[in-house]
C-alpha cells in the first residue's frame, strides 16, 4: 500500500515538472514568433502569469474547483501541484494570441480572475466537485482526460473574447483589406519553445491518468503518451504536406502549429481511443490548424501565434473526437460540454475584460506600440542593439 502510495506520488511530481516545462515553452514560442522591440514584455508575461497564477489557485483556486485537499493514493501536495500546473496554461493561450499590444499590469489582473474564478468553476464542473450536479448543465459525463476543453478551448474562448475588445496590431490589416505579413523574429526560438511544450504534453496527458503504480494503470500511461506523440507527429506531418502542396515552401512555424493542434486533439481523449484513432485525429487537427490560421485572418482577429487555431479549434475537435472513437464516451455529452463551456468563458469573460478595459486599458497607445513595448512596459531591450521594426 505505502509502496504504491510513494510510486504514485514520485510519477505525479515527475509529470507536474514536466508540465512547467510548458512555461519556457510557450515564452520562447512566443518570444520568437513577435518582433524584437516586444520580446522582453512576452516573456516578462509568461513569467508573472507563472507566478500569479500558482499562486491564486493555492489561496483559493484550488478549493473552489475540488473543494477539501484530499488525495487518497498520493501525497495531497503532488495533486495540488499537478493541478496547479494546468492553471497558467488558460491564461498562457489567451496572452499569446494578443501578444505586441497588450499591457501587462490589466493582464495580470485577469489572471487572477482567470485562476481565481473562471478556471476553477470549470474545473468543478467537470473534474472536481460539481456543483451542477443533478442540474440540466452537469457536464461532469463529458470525457476530456487532460484539458482539450477544460484548458485548451477555455484558453480560447478567453482569447476570442480579447481579440475583439483589445482589436488587432497596428498595420497587420490595410485600409483595403489585405494581410500585412509581420515575419517572427527568431526561429530557433519558436523551435525551441514547440518542442518543450511537445514534451511537456507528455506529463499533461500521461499525469493526467492519475496512478502508475499497477499493471493496468501504467499500461493506460503508456498509451496515453504514445497516442499523444503519434498525434503531433502527424499533425505536424499534414502541414509539412499541405504546405508544400499550397505554397511550394515549408513553412515551419506552420508545421510545429500543426503538431502542436494534434497534441491539444488528442488531448480529451488520449486514454479510451486506439493508436491507430489517434492518428486520425492527429492528422485532422493539423489540417485543421492550416486552414484556420488564414480563416481568422479573414475575420481580421489577429493572432501571432495562431492560438485561435490551435487551441479553441482543436480543442473542440478533440472533446468531440474523443466522442467519435473513445470507447464508452457518450458524443452527446462531448457536445453538451463542450457548449457548456463555451458560452459561460466567452460571456464571463468577456464582461471581466471589458470591465478591466474601462479602468486600466489594456492596450498599449498606438505611439508606443510602434516604439515597442519592451522600452514602454518593461525598460529592457531583448535585443538592443537591433533596430526596431514597425
Amino acid at each position: 500500500m505505502d509502496f504504491s502510495w510513494v510510486v504514485d506520488t514520485f510519477f505525479t511530481l515527475f509529470a507536474f515538472t514536466l508540465i512547467i516545462f510548458m512555461v519556457p515553452g510557450f515564452a520562447m514560442l512566443e518570444a520568437g514568433l513577435v518582433r524584437t522591440k516586444n520580446v522582453t514584455t512576452v516573456l516578462t508575461i509568461n513569467t508573472m502569469i507563472y507566478i500569479v497564477a500558482s499562486l491564486v489557485f493555492f489561496f483559493w483556486g484550488y478549493t473552489l474547483a475540488f473543494g477539501e485537499w484530499n488525495s487518497k493514493n498520493m501525497s495531497i501536495y503532488a495533486a495540488f501541484l499537478f493541478q496547479m500546473a494546468f492553471v497558467g496554461k488558460t491564461v498562457n493561450i489567451m496572452s499569446s494570441g494578443v501578444s505586441e499590444r497588450t499591457r501587462v499590469i490589466p493582464l495580470a489582473i485577469f489572471t487572477i480572475f482567470m485562476a481565481g474564478l473562471i478556471y476553477p468553476l470549470i474545473v468543478n464542473w467537470t473534474w472536481g466537485a460539481n456543483m451542477l450536479a443533478d442540474t440540466f448543465f452537469d457536464i461532469s459525463s463529458m470525457h476530456d482526460l487532460a484539458g482539450s476543453t477544460v484548458i485548451h478551448s477555455t484558453g480560447g474562448w478567453t482569447l476570442l473574447a480579447a481579440i475583439l475588445l483589445i482589436g488587432a496590431r497596428k498595420g497587420r490589416y490595410t485600409k483595403d483589406g489585405r494581410v500585412r505579413v509581420i515575419p517572427a523574429s527568431n526561429i530557433p526560438l519558436v523551435v525551441l519553445g514547440a518542442f518543450l511544450l511537445w514534451i511537456g504534453w507528455f506529463g499533461f496527458n500521461g499525469g493526467s491518468v492519475g496512478s502508475i503504480s499497477s499493471k493496468e494503470a501504467a499500461n493506460t500511461v503508456a498509451l496515453v503518451v504514445m497516442n499523444t506523440n503519434n498525434a503531433g507527429l502527424i499533425g505536424g506531418l499534414s502541414v509539412f504536406i499541405l504546405s508544400y502542396l499550397t505554397y511550394k515552401k515549408f513553412d515551419i512555424t506552420m508545421i510545429l502549429n500543426g503538431a502542436l493542434g494534434g497534441l491539444v486533439a488528442i488531448t480529451a481523449g488520449a486514454d479510451v481511443v486506439t493508436p491507430y484513432a489517434a492518428l486520425i485525429i492527429g492528422l485532422i487537427g493539423g489540417i485543421l490548424v492550416f486552414y484556420a490560421v488564414p480563416f481568422f485572418d479573414r475575420l481580421k482577429l489577429d493572432d501571432p501565434v495562431g492560438a485561435l487555431s490551435v487551441h479553441l479549434v482543436n480543442g473542440i475537435w478533440g472533446t468531440i473526437a474523443a466522442g467519435i472513437w473513445g470507447e464508452g464516451v457518450s458524443l452527446i455529452a462531448q457536445i453538451k460540454g463542450i457548449v457548456v463551456v463555451g458560452i459561460f468563458t466567452f460571456v464571463l469573460s468577456f464582461i471581466i475584460i471589458y470591465i478591466i478595459n474601462k479602468f486600466i486599458p489594456f492596450r498599449i497607445d498606438k505611439e508606443k506600440e510602434i516604439e515597442g513595448l519592451d522600452i514602454n512596459e518593461c525598460g529592457i531591450e531583448s535585443y538592443p542593439e537591433f533596430k526596431r521594426a514597425f
